[in-house]
């Protein structure tokens, strides 16, 4: 191998090392188990090593990559024909050191918000993880969703208000201290 391929491979192994626990948080809620979310981010990652050349010379490879992602998802979506799968428990998520302005982080009763949000249509679902839970721009989600920046905010607004409407989890809002 030449000095700049061995930089390349570094330099994708760098990413894929530092993005993995973000990357599976997606995956995980998208697909809504374990194996599922590491069946799409290694073939996530498959897709982007053959083309990191690209990606890595992109403005911003980590929304290069998440874009794969939910083409991938969306792939295997349609070929099933099959709703989102709903998360048995939260207990293969990779955990992440919460910030103090993550309210979802904050939440009592985690397994309770990911059983709500596996309820959600999938449309919903993809403009809620990514602009609540990834703190992704309506921008960035569209571009990730491949749709217009309207759509996203027409989804996301959609599946917040089915969230709300969730009695358990509104309580738990509510008591949490979290509520407006």
């Amino acid at each position: 191998m030449g000095e700049r391929e061995n930089a390349r491979n570094e330099e994708f192994q760098s990413f894929m090392t530092g993005r993995w626990p973000r990357l599976m948080r997606t995956a995980y809620l998208l697909t809504g188990e374990q194996h599922a979310a590491e069946d799409l981010v290694q073939s996530t990652l498959e897709r982007v090593f053959v083309a990191w050349r690209k990606v890595g010379s992109a403005d911003d490879p980590e929304a290069y990559v998440r874009r794969v992602m939910m083409n991938a998802h969306a792939r295997r979506h349609r070929r099933k024909l099959k709703e989102f799968l709903a998360p048995k428990d939260d207990s293969g998520l990779v955990r992440e050191v919460p910030d103090t302005g993550d309210r979802i982080a904050q939440a009592d009763d985690r397994s309770a918000l990911l059983k709500a949000l596996a309820q959600l249509p999938a449309r919903q679902r993809e403009a809620v993880v990514l602009r609540y839970w990834e703190d992704l721009t309506e921008t960035q989600a569209a571009e990730a969703m491949g749709c217009s920046v309207g759509t996203v905010k027409s989804n996301a607004a959609k599946g917040i208000a089915k969230l709300r409407a969730i009695p358990g989890l509104a309580e738990m809002v509510t008591q949490g201290g979290y509520g407006r």
